[in-house]
């Protein structure tokens, strides 16, 4: 067995892997809300000693020892896929229905057909009924949506007026022919999730929550700029110089795997092959 051929393979699929992710990063550099993934590169034998109590045989000694294979113990794996929740760049925008939570691990709730889940892309607009509904058409939901009627949840602006929220997400609106009459007509659910690490993403700009009782709605967020939309955080210096970097790794590996399959191999079928006088 040519460990090292298995040893450059191995490496060779973690580098495709993170090539998915960085390429989906920059395929998303315009995505309004779009929080960037990234990889942990680790080797397997940490790996292994992470999951060193489940193995199938509580022997670790000789019986156990097929399966870790010591000559490819230092393969790099991905070890963790994580997204990135820092802030990126605001932009002004003449929609009042975009709104921005300044805050890295506070997000909007969306009802969508797979249930509830959490988004940072707070660019709004009203539907055919007059709800706010994401850019999907996935409607909006109040501080008070468990206690909506699941036909009727979400908020629903009147005809002829018009929109204001405060910073935290209060919701206000103005009779256009009469400024003066204001009326509130509801709070956005501002969404801090106990960990954000226990976010799994759904699609390029949804999140879900597998327990939403992990979810608290934070009522003085402090939070709410309206008139803005948060553009992606997906730096393309950084992504162009991390694509590069894996392009060469994949080079290299397959250069090593083309050393072994054939210059190696040739020198020794050569060697074995020859017989002494």
């Amino acid at each position: 067995m040519q460990n090292g051929y298995y040893q450059a393979t191995g490496a060779m699929i973690t580098q495709f892997n993170r090539l998915n992710v960085i390429t989906n990063n920059l395929a998303n550099i315009n995505t309004i809300g779009y929080k960037r993934d990234d990889v942990v590169i680790g080797d397997f034998e940490r790996i292994f000693k992470q999951t060193y109590d489940e193995l199938p045989l509580k022997n670790h000694t000789k019986d156990a020892a097929k399966y870790l294979n010591r000559a490819i113990d230092r393969v790099p794996r991905v070890v963790e896929q994580y997204t990135d929740f820092s802030e990126g760049g605001l932009k002004t925008s003449s929609n009042a229905f975009d709104f921005v939570l300044k805050q890295d691990d506070l997000f909007f709730l969306l009802d969508t057909p797979s249930g509830v889940k959490l988004s940072k892309n707070g660019a709004f607009s009203l539907d055919s009924e007059g709800y706010i509904v994401s850019k999907e058409g996935y409607r909006v939901l109040p501080n008070n949506y468990p206690t909506q009627p699941i036909a009727v949840r979400g908020i629903q602006i009147p005809q002829g007026v018009s929109l204001n929220a405060d910073k935290n997400g209060n919701l206000y609106t103005h009779d256009i022919n009469n400024p003066e009459e204001i009326n509130e007509i509801g709070r956005f659910y501002i969404a801090k999730p106990r960990d954000v690490r226990d976010l799994e993403r759904f699609g390029d700009n949804l999140y879900e929550l597998k327990n939403l009782d992990d979810i608290q709605d934070i009522a003085e967020s402090n939070v709410v700029l309206q008139g803005f939309v948060q553009i992606s955080n997906v730096n393309t210096v950084t992504e162009m110089v991390g694509l590069i970097q894996t392009q060469r790794m994949v080079e290299m590996y397959q250069k090593v795997m083309t050393s072994h399959m054939e210059e190696l191999n040739n020198d020794a079928i050569t060697k074995l092959a020859a017989t002494r006088a």
